[in-house]
C-alpha cells in the first residue's frame, strides 16, 4: 500500500437521488495514532523541515518515495498542509503582512515561569515562557512578527518515522481503515 486512500473502503453512493449509484472512496475514515507510538522516541528521529520543503519532498529525502507524504502529516497531526506545514520564507513574509496590519506591534506578553523548567530546551523553545498582563513586573512584549516565527519554528521541527517501521504501520493502517 502506498497511497492514502487506495486502501479507503469504497462504497455505494447516489449523489442526485436518481438510483444512478456512483462507487466512491468513503473519505469519512479515520484513522488516529496512539499517543504510545507517537511519544515513543526508538520509533522516530527528530527533523527540521527546511525553509520551502514541502511533505512529498521529505517523504522522498526519508523514504525513497513520495508517496509516504501522508504518513508525516498524520504522525504530526498536521491537518492543513498550507497552514499546518511550515511556510516558506517568502510564504511566511507574505502570511504575516496580510495577517497584521502591524506585525511590529505586541501581540502579547509573557514572562520567564518561577517554577518549573526556567529555560528553554534550545533556541527555539519557549515553553519556559507564560503569558501575563502587560502590568505584570517583568513582563517582555512579543510582537505579531515574533511570535508567528516561533509559531513557525515550533512547525518546522517534526518526528520521521523510523523506515524500518513502514511496513508495521503500513500493515496496521490498512487493519485500521478497512474496519
Amino acid at each position: 500500500m502506498a497511497r492514502y486512500f487506495e486502501t479507503f473502503p469504497k462504497l455505494l453512493y447516489d449523489i442526485d437521488n436518481t438510483k444512478n449509484f456512483k462507487i466512491v472512496t468513503d473519505i469519512f475514515r479515520r484513522i488516529k495514532v496512539r499517543e504510545q507510538l507517537k511519544t515513543n522516541a526508538a520509533l522516530f528521529s527528530k527533523y527540521s523541515v527546511p525553509s520551502g520543503e514541502q511533505p512529498e519532498t521529505t517523504s522522498y529525502k526519508h523514504f525513497g518515495t513520495t508517496d509516504y507524504f501522508w504518513i508525516i502529516l498524520l504522525l504530526n497531526d498536521i491537518t492543513d498542509r498550507y497552514y499546518g506545514w511550515p511556510l516558506s520564507d517568502q510564504d511566511f513574509e507574505k502570511y504575516v503582512k496580510d495577517k497584521y496590519t502591524n506585525p511590529q506591534a505586541v501581540h502579547h506578553y509573557e514572562i520567564t515561569q518561577s517554577s518549573g523548567p526556567t529555560t528553554g530546551n534550545g533556541p527555539d523553545d519557549y515553553s519556559h515562557k507564560i503569558e501575563v498582563n502587560e502590568t505584570e513586573a517583568g513582563a517582555e512584549s512579543v510582537s505579531n512578527y515574533e511570535y508567528e516565527r516561533r509559531e513557525q519554528d515550533r512547525k518546522r521541527q517534526i518526528k520521521l518515522l523510523d523506515p524500518r517501521y513502514l511496513p508495521m504501520f503500513l500493515e496496521e493502517f490498512e487493519r485500521l481503515i478497512r474496519r
